[in-house]
């Protein structure tokens, strides 16, 4: 009787993906938890500037979208499912009236009109490259990247399914010109 006598490795099952019941399990630590890919992204509370901007800007988006019976805002934490393993928590989310079918009681179950990614260090990288990336693939119409830091306002809208960056402005507008919001109001 042969034996091999090489020696052997354990085989190492495939890592599952996670998806939005894994997501719900993970801990309330302060920390944001969201789910790109299958993959499980952590990051710290935003800081006070971070927070300031997006109250802001909160105030603009509720002003004239939901006030105006344009949409709805939410501000994060709010959790989106775009796909069974891509769940995020964006600073701010707009849908519009048109869309408001895919807000459940727990979460935005589709793709938003608008999404707002406020940098903050430890976030930037993913907000730019990850999440962008994200955005697009799925379809989000707008997508705003805001640096409070220096004050800047990066708009990307959906053309074509790719997007395309709109030029800088002192005078941002979205959502078909539902919305208007000057950058001096949010600095």
């Amino acid at each position: 009787m042969a034996t091999d006598m090489s020696p052997s490795t354990p085989a190492r099952p495939p890592r599952a993906k996670l998806g939005y019941p894994e997501y719900c399990c993970l801990p309330a630590d302060g920390w944001r938890h969201e789910v790109i890919d299958g993959d499980h992204i952590m990051t710290p509370a935003p800081s006070t500037t971070h927070q300031t901007v997006s109250k802001r800007l909160q105030h603009q988006f509720y002003t004239q979208v939901e006030l105006a019976g344009l949409g709805l805002v939410f501000n994060a934490p709010v959790d989106v499912q775009l796909s069974d393993y891509d769940i995020v928590q964006p600073d701010l989310v707009v849908v519009l009236k048109v869309h408001t079918r895919m807000i459940t009681h727990t979460k935005i179950n589709g793709v938003p009109d608008l999404v707002v990614e406020i940098l903050s260090p430890s976030t930037a990288a993913t907000d730019t490259t990850l999440k962008k990336q994200l955005y697009e693939r799925t379809g989000v119409a707008e997508y705003w990247i805001v640096d409070p830091d220096n004050q800047r306002l990066d708009r990307y809208r959906l053309i074509d399914g790719a997007y395309c960056r709109e030029p800088q402005a002192d005078q941002v507008t979205a959502l078909f010109g539902g919305l208007s919001v000057r950058l001096c109001d949010i600095w």
